[in-house]
C-alpha cells in the first residue's frame, strides 16, 4: 500500500513539472479564487469591527431654544430612557458645547474670530441620543414629533444624520455582497481551469493509461497521479495566497489604522492567522479535488 501511494505521488509530481505550460495560469486562477475566499472571510471580521464602530459613534442630537430651562430637558431626557430603542441618552448644556467649540477650534484664528464677532454664547443646549441599531432611529425620532415637545425643540439632526447613516450601513452590505459574487465567479473559474489542465494531462498521457490498463493498473493508481497534480496546484496557489495577504496586511495596515477607527488589520490578520490558513488550504485542495474528479470522470471514465 504504502509502495503504491508513494509511485502514484512521485507520478503525480512527475506530471506537475512536465505540464509547465498550463500550470501556471492554473496556479494563477485558483490564487484568484483562493485570496478572494479568504479575504472575504476576513474582511467580515474587519467590517464587523467598523460597524460596530460606527454604531457606537453614531447618534442623533435634538437642540432645544435658549429659553428652554435645564429642568425641562433633562424631563425629556427620562422620558427619552424609557423608550426600549434608546441605547443612550446624553445632555450637553449651551455652556458645555461652548467649551467644547473653544478647546476643538482654539488653534484656528479664523473660528475663534466668528465666535468674538458674535458676541455671545451662540450654542443651544442638546441632548444626543444613541439607538441599539441604526433602523431604530426613526421610531426614535417619532417622539420629538409630539405637540408639547415641538415648542422646545429648535431643530434636529436625524433628518440629515438618516442619509449618512443609511448610506453607511447600504454601502457596507453592497461591498459584503459584491465580494461573494465575486469570490463564487472565481471559484466557479478556478474549477473550469483546473478542469481543462487535468483534461489535457489526460490526453498527453493517453498512450501510458492505455499502457496501465492492459496490465492491469487499478483504477486508483491510473487516478491517482492526475489528483495529486490538481492538489498540488491548490496548495501552491493557497501558500502564494497567503504570502501575499500576509505582506498586504503588513504593508498597509499601519497607513489604513487612522482610516478604519483605530483597527490595526495586521494584528486582526495575526489573531486569525491559523483560521484563513486553513481557509486558503482547504479551499485550494478542495476545488482542485473537485475539478480533477470531474476531469477523471469524463474522459477516463473510471
Amino acid at each position: 500500500m504504502f509502495i503504491l501511494l508513494k509511485r502514484i505521488l512521485k507520478s503525480g509530481w512527475q506530471n506537475f513539472l512536465r505540464d509547465k505550460e498550463t500550470i501556471f495560469p492554473t496556479i494563477f486562477v485558483l490564487l484568484i479564487a483562493i485570496f478572494l475566499a479568504s479575504l472575504i472571510f476576513f474582511l467580515r471580521d474587519v467590517g464587523g469591527f467598523l460597524i460596530t464602530s460606527i454604531k457606537e459613534k453614531t447618534d442623533v442630537s435634538v437642540y432645544f431654544k435658549e429659553d428652554v430651562s435645564e429642568e425641562e430637558i433633562l424631563k425629556v431626557k427620562e422620558e427619552l430612557l424609557k423608550i426600549p430603542e434608546v441605547k443612550s441618552v446624553e445632555y450637553i448644556s449651551r455652556e458645555e458645547a461652548f467649551q467644547k467649540f473653544i478647546e476643538r477650534y482654539k488653534d484656528n484664528p479664523s473660528y475663534m474670530e466668528s465666535l468674538e464677532m458674535v458676541g455671545k454664547n451662540p450654542f443651544f443646549a442638546a441632548l444626543n441620543i444613541r439607538a441599539f441599531e441604526a433602523y431604530q432611529y426613526p421610531v426614535i425620532d417619532e417622539f420629538f414629533e409630539k405637540k408639547e415637545l415641538e415648542a422646545l425643540i429648535d431643530h434636529r439632526s436625524y433628518p440629515k444624520s438618516k442619509v449618512v447613516i443609511d448610506r453607511i450601513f447600504s454601502l457596507t452590505f453592497l461591498v459584503e455582497r459584491v465580494g461573494i459574487v465575486l469570490a463564487i465567479l472565481f471559484l466557479i473559474i478556478a474549477i473550469l481551469v483546473n478542469f481543462n489542465t487535468i483534461r489535457l494531462a489526460i490526453l498527453n498521457s493517453k498512450t501510458e493509461i492505455e499502457i496501465q490498463r492492459m496490465v492491469g493498473a487499478s483504477n486508483w493508481f491510473i487516478k491517482g497521479p492526475f489528483l495529486t497534480q490538481g492538489i498540488i496546484c491548490g496548495i501552491l496557489a493557497a501558500f502564494i495566497s497567503l504570502f501575499i495577504l500576509t505582506s498586504l496586511c503588513w504593508f498597509l495596515s499601519p497607513k489604513l489604522e487612522v482610516f478604519l477607527a483605530g483597527l490595526n488589520i495586521f494584528n486582526l490578520y495575526a489573531k486569525n492567522f491559523w483560521i484563513l490558513f486553513l481557509i486558503q488550504i482547504s479551499t485550494g485542495i478542495l476545488l482542485a479535488i473537485i475539478s480533477t474528479t470531474i476531469a477523471i470522470r469524463k474522459y477516463l471514465r473510471i
